[in-house]
């Protein structure tokens, strides 16, 4: 089983800004240039990586006059997946461009994501929603260079340096291959990168070629990306034909004790202490075998959408283990094979914005006399943030800078 330390998705990063993330400005920009790197920090990175076969020109390129990110750091302290709700979570990554858009790149790209189904045994609508997730299907990738960012963790981040350092000299000997040009190694400031944000030693793991030019080029060809994902989420244990998971209605006597992703029954189990489907359909069936371990999951806790989930949810939770990431994955793929939306509301009178919807409440600020920073793009950053709130607090609605639809309507009414 391939497994990942839990890194905020670029994507969700990128969309979300700064109303999740605190102080750490999350707009799609480049590094800040810090102080230079820690000269003993350094000397001892190279010398690993000299004798793990890194070539001197290759640590010569990297490190001449490298800078630290002073940017970095701080999203480690701020990951998205461990502030935002679920509600909001999903509706930044699952929204009506990001269905639409996959649906065009499974036309696009059948005849190459029919041989990696069969070869493989991931369906299309899986590794296609997998790519959407990660990266928005290769349009947001990241825009630092991972051994900036990396070398800028590994030696002055408060907290998990070593895990750090371990993945800047893989990330070296990533350039080491020549498989992937120098240039193009740019990601998310946590070193993840391409379309399938894979860490440096991730890729060494699982990154394929999938167009037979003899590289595992994940950055820049799309038959490479798709089949890394596909390997990827075959090497977590990957079962064919089964679903990741189900929305279902629970009865009173099931608690939130008895959830959760471990505590595994079969199916049938569930179904016996009157677990159900919300579309009314026999949770046995429909791909769920009686005797298939599964386990509910409850994003947003009792009062909100409950999901029965099976071995495929791992694969997606391996690849970063947050639960509702991992949903985000199973319901994106849902959708493109031609599935409704969740049922059950969410546990909240706040109503989030898609990407559409927060262009729209960007485009308003800026008529209405705010500065938001650059143009319309749907990313959540620090001067939207102080509009929202500005005119949240002109409407008495709760003063919180989220992007959602009470604000919007309120600058649709032109308040």
């Amino acid at each position: 089983m391939v497994r990942i330390a839990p890194i905020a998705s670029l994507a969700l990063a990128a969309l979300l800004g700064t109303t999740f993330l605190g102080s750490t400005p999350a707009r799609a920009v480049g590094p800040v240039d810090g102080p230079p790197l820690p000269a003993a920090c350094i000397e001892g990175v190279k010398a690993e990586a000299r004798a793990k076969g890194v070539p001197e020109a290759v640590l010569d390129r990297a490190f001449r006059g490298l800078l630290t990110d002073a940017s970095v750091v701080g999203f480690l302290q701020n990951q998205p997946e461990f502030r935002t709700p679920a509600w909001d979570y999903v509706a930044a990554l699952v929204d009506d461009e990001k269905i639409a858009d996959g649906k065009r790149l499974l036309k696009e790209h059948a005849a190459l994501l029919s041989r990696l189904e069969a070869k493989y045994g991931v369906e299309a609508t899986t590794i296609v929603a997998v790519w959407g997730i990660e990266s928005d299907y290769g349009k947001t990738v990241g825009l630092r260079h991972i051994v900036r960012s990396l070398a800028t963790l590994a030696c002055t981040a408060p907290r998990r340096r070593d895990y750090f350092r371990t993945e800047l000299i893989a990330a070296l000997k990533v350039a080491a291959t020549n498989e992937i040009p120098y240039d193009a190694l740019y990601g998310s400031w946590a070193g993840a990168f391409g379309g399938p944000q894979l860490m440096p030693t991730v890729f060494f793991r699982v990154a394929v070629d999938g167009d037979g030019d003899g590289r595992r080029n994940v950055a820049t060809s799309v038959p490479d990306v798709l089949a890394s994902i596909a390997n990827f989420v075959r090497l977590n244990g990957w079962r064919a034909g089964l679903p990741w998971g189900v929305e279902v209605e629970l009865p009173d006597s099931i608690g939130e004790g008895q959830t959760g992703r471990l505590n595994r029954k079969p199916v049938s189990s569930w179904a016996g202490a009157g677990v159900r489907r919300v579309d009314g359909r026999p949770l046995v069936g429909g791909g769920l075998p009686a005797d298939a371990p599964s386990a509910i999951i409850l994003p947003a806790g009792r009062r909100g959408p409950a999901f029965l989930v099976t071995r495929n949810f791992e694969a997606f939770y391996q690849y970063n283990p947050t639960i509702v990431y991992a949903m985000s994955i199973g319901h994106l793929a849902d959708r493109l094979r031609g599935g409704g939306p969740i049922a059950t509301p969410w546990p909240t009178t706040e109503r989030p914005l898609d990407r559409a919807g927060r262009r729209e409440l960007q485009t308003l600020l800026m008529r209405a006399g705010f500065d938001i920073g650059g143009v319309a793009d749907g990313v959540i950053g620090r001067q939207t943030v102080a509009a929202i709130r500005t005119v949240q607090q002109k409407n008495g609605l709760p003063v919180t800078g989220r992007a959602t639809a009470d604000v919007l309507e309120a600058l649709r009414r032109g308040r």
